[in-house]
């Protein structure tokens, strides 16, 4: 059994002890109070008013009205419309609407097309970074790297070749002007690349949705790669132009 608190129980005791020593004349006055406490008093008049014209006990002299009570079960009557419907304790204002309770958030989950890069993404990559790593120190072990003799100031190799990756750049510049080759060829084409973002904003991951991307992609590596099998196999003693197949191949890594 639950234990009635203290304070509670002294406030029972105490409405109960004054409910007794109210008289019974007393009790209608005192309703009439705590009614018209909760309700305006324009809108008791005018229920007052419309219980008497209901009742039709209403009867003029020297001009006064003088309405008399209602009975218990007789809806109140607006002066000048229909019957007003009373709610609990003879009020009678309206509920003009109900709201249903609930959260004003969607609470349903949404499917996503993402994944999180940690730990996703970042756990793969450094699985990948650990077998190169391992690779790369199994394969130093066993082969040896393909150095060549020491550089003689006095000597120099014909032809002479920049490394692979710079080849291509050495192409061009056996076709155009230096400033032209060495800048703004290179440079026209990272600010491309850094401009393919902002021209191509398709979220999708579909190769078939995204053929600006592939397409300007395949042609930088198309001629950068064009550029670097040229230097690579088809330039000979002098950076001539040669075939492999007759004058022997003139690349080293």
């Amino acid at each position: 059994m639950t234990e009635i608190p203290e304070h509670l129980r002294k406030r029972a005791e105490a409405a109960r002890a004054k409910a007794a020593e109210t008289p019974a004349a007393e009790e209608p006055a005192a309703q009439e109070s705590e009614a018209a406490s909760k309700i305006p008093a324009h809108l008791l008049e005018r229920s007052k008013a419309a219980k008497a014209k209901a009742a039709g006990g209403g009867e003029e002299s020297g001009g006064s009205a003088v309405a008399t009570a209602a009975p218990a079960g007789a809806p109140p009557v607006a002066p000048d419309g229909p019957p007003l419907v009373s709610g609990p304790d003879g009020h009678t204002q309206r509920l003009l609407t109900v709201v249903k309770s609930g959260s004003i958030q969607d609470v349903k989950a949404k499917p996503v097309d993402k994944v999180h890069t940690w730990p996703h993404l970042l756990v793969i990559e450094f699985v990948a970074a650990l077998f190169i790593t391992a690779f790369t120190v199994i394969f130093s072990v066993f082969v040896n790297a393909p150095l060549l003799e020491l550089a003689n100031f006095n000597k120099t190799p014909n032809p002479s070749k920049a490394p692979w990756y710079f080849l291509g750049l050495q192409e061009l510049l056996t076709m155009f002007h230096p400033m032209v080759a060495g800048v703004t060829i290179p440079g026209m084409g990272i600010f491309l690349l850094m401009l393919a973002p902002y021209m191509d904003k398709n979220p999708s991951h579909k190769p078939e949705d995204r053929k600006f991307a592939i397409s300007l992609m395949t042609i930088h590596m198309m001629f950068w790669a064009v550029l670097v099998i040229i230097g690579s196999f088809f330039r000979g003693p002098g950076f001539n132009f040669v075939f492999p197949w007759q004058a022997g191949l003139f690349f080293e890594l």
